[in-house]
Order: structure tokens, then C-alpha cells, then sequence
């Protein structure tokens, strides 16, 4: 995470001095006079921007950017070249080896505060949006840390989500917005007593009307947010256990009374249910799931996304191959320590 300082590197030191002046009112300030130096205090003070001369003994700027973006630590912080020369040559040089933006020496204080402010804000951008990112894949876990669901399911259930929904015509960022809320679709199981989640049998009634609450309470909790994400996270998380014809809940809802993004949740989430194994339950050969899947239309299930998902079967089966492959090798690393 940067730190929101500003590193300047210029060998010269008037030129750290003008960029000083112009800037130490507003921000805190790193220098290095070298290339080598600047690798050192990037690395040790993981500032939000990087201002950098080009034309530096030993490891210029566009080796020591190099360098910057092939360190997993520095990668993501923005560079500036500060420099003289101004020919297009030097300039695409640049942007091929990472830099966000230049500025021309002789420097103006203007110019220098607009590009810098500029730059700190598509930064804090970024950081605002991996913590939303962050948030929702917190919310997802959540709904499944005291349940016998584990592993990628929710991940893989997401991904075929958006599949069928870019199968019947959703538009691309309602696409993307689904895959990012499908995960939450269970946060309200945070309110069902453990004993009820990990029962290996089956529920009792009144068990099975808590579990049954669910719905609301995660509908409850993701409704507060006010993002179109979390919009249809809400909607998804009250009604993914509604069915076609009616026979679900929690408030028996039927047809298209049922908000679309729960049809296609519904049947993508089943589909990985069967698929997967459980501690109660082996993982149904490909052939039964898809058998049951195409059973479950007209009752469970809309028929047109049941045909939808037919239609792009080769691309669910090897969206899950990816899944269990990345489930394989987190699974590997965890037993080694990593």
C-alpha cells in the first residue's frame, strides 16, 4: 500500500531543489540521487508517486523504471519522467518501459502541481477500488465461513453466473456486476447458528425455517449498501432459492416475479452444488448434473436460461476446470506452508 509520499530522483541537485520548492508545501518528500537509490527507497518507503529523471549516471530512468515494474513490491507505483528531451522517440521509449505521464524541464510550478495532483488521484482511486473489492470478496466468505460449503464454490459459481448471463444478452458491466455479486448470494447464512450449517443429516422443520431465513438476513445486510453491486447482491441474496413454478422462498415467488439475476444465480448454483463434493455427499458425474439441471426446467428452473446454459456447456466445463485448478494449487500451497 503507498504510503502517499512522493519520491523524486534527479542526479542534479538544483533540479531536486525546484521540485522541492514546488511541492514540499503540499506532500511529503523522498529524494535519490541515483538510479540504484531510488530502487532502495522505493522499495523501503513504497511511495504513491515516483518523480524521475532520465538522463542519470550509471542506471538511467528508463532502466531503473524497468526495474521498478519487475519488482512485485514497486510495480504499481506511477512514474513520472521529469526530463529535457522531448522528441516522440524518447517519449514512446518511455511509456514502453512503464511510465504514466512526463514532464518537460524547464519545469512549470503549474503544470508540475496539476500533474502530480492528477496522478495521486487515479492512485487513491485504485486503492478505493481494491478495497471495494476487497469488501465483497470478505462479504462472500463470510456467508460460508461456519458452512460444509468450501473451497472455490463461490468463485465458480459466480463465473458461470456471468457466462449464462452474457449468453442471453446482458449487457458487459451487468455482466461483471454480476459475477462480483453472486458471491454474497449466502451472507445471510452469518445469521444461522452453526449447528444448523454443519448438521450432516437432515434439518427438522423448525431447523429448516431458520436455515430458510437466510434470505432475508443477508438481503438485510447487503441492502445497505448503495452501489449497483451491492443492489443486486441484495436482490440476489433474497431470492436465489425462488423456483420457476413457484414452489420456493422465502415468499413463493413465480415466473418473472423472480428478478432474472436470481434465475441465472439459481441455476449456476445448483450446477456447482451437484459437481462438487461435500463432507455429506460425493461429486455427481458431469452427466446426472447436466441430466438434473435440464430435469429442474419449467419447476425449478426458467426453461430459456436452462437452454442458455446448454448452449455454452463447453465454456462452463472449462471455466471449472480453471476454478479447480486454482483451487488445486491454493490447496497446495496451504499444506506447504505458503
Amino acid at each position: 500500500m503507498a504510503t502517499g509520499s512522493i519520491l523524486i530522483v534527479d542526479d542534479e541537485p538544483l533540479n531536486l531543489d525546484a521540485l522541492r520548492q514546488v511541492l514540499e508545501p503540499d506532500y511529503q518528500l523522498r529524494f535519490a540521487r541515483t538510479g540504484g537509490e531510488a530502487l532502495e527507497a522505493a522499495a523501503r518507503h513504497c511511495p504513491a508517486l515516483i518523480l524521475m529523471d532520465i538522463q542519470m549516471p550509471e542506471m538511467d530512468g528508463y532502466r531503473s523504471c524497468l526495474a521498478l515494474k519487475a519488482n512485485d513490491s514497486t510495480a504499481n507505483i506511477p512514474v513520472i519522467f521529469v526530463t529535457s528531451l522531448g522528441d516522440a522517440w524518447d517519449e514512446a521509449k518511455g511509456f514502453e518501459c512503464g511510465a504514466v505521464d512526463y514532464i518537460v524541464k524547464p519545469i512549470s510550478p503549474p503544470v508540475v502541481r496539476a500533474r502530480v495532483k492528477t496522478h495521486l488521484s487515479l492512485v487513491r482511486a485504485t486503492q478505493l477500488e481494491q478495497s471495494y473489492h476487497d469488501a465483497l470478496y470478505m462479504l462472500g466468505k463470510a456467508g460460508h465461513y461456519n458452512d460444509l460449503d468450501t473451497g472455490m464454490h463461490i468463485w465458480r459459481m459466480a463465473a458461470y453466473a456471468r457466462a449464462i448471463a452474457e449468453a442471453v444478452g446482458w449487457s458487459a458491466d451487468d455482466c461483471v456486476n454480476l459475477e462480483l455479486a453472486a458471491p454474497m448470494h449466502d451472507t445471510g447464512k452469518i445469521g444461522i447458528p452453526e449447528g444448523i450449517l454443519r448438521k450432516p443429516g437432515r434439518l427438522s422443520e423448525s431447523e429448516w425455517t431458520v436455515m430458510k431465513n437466510h434470505t432475508r438476513i443477508g438481503h438485510d445486510i447487503l441492502r445497505m449498501g448503495h452501489s449497483p453491486v451491492f443492489a443486486l447482491a441484495a436482490e440476489v441474496a433474497l431470492r436465489h432459492h425462488e423456483k420457476w413454478d413457484g414452489s420456493g422462498y422465502p415468499d413463493g415467488l413465480a415466473g418473472e416475479a423472480i428478478p432474472e439475476s436470481a434465475r441465472i444465480v439459481a441455476v449456476a448454483d445448483v450446477f456447482d452444488a451437484l459437481m462438487t463434493k461435500r463432507p455429506y455427499k460425493e461429486a455427481w458425474p458431469l452427466a446426472e448434473v447436466i441430466a438434473a439441471v435440464h430435469d429442474g426446467a419449467g419447476a425449478h428452473f426458467e426453461p430459456r436460461l436452462v437452454e442458455a446454459f446448454h448452449s455454452i456447456l463447453p465454456r462452463i466445463q472449462d471455466l471449472k476446470a480453471l476454478w479447480d485448478a486454482r483451487e488445486s494449487h491454493a490447496s497446495g500451497e496451504a499444506a506447504n506452508g505458503g
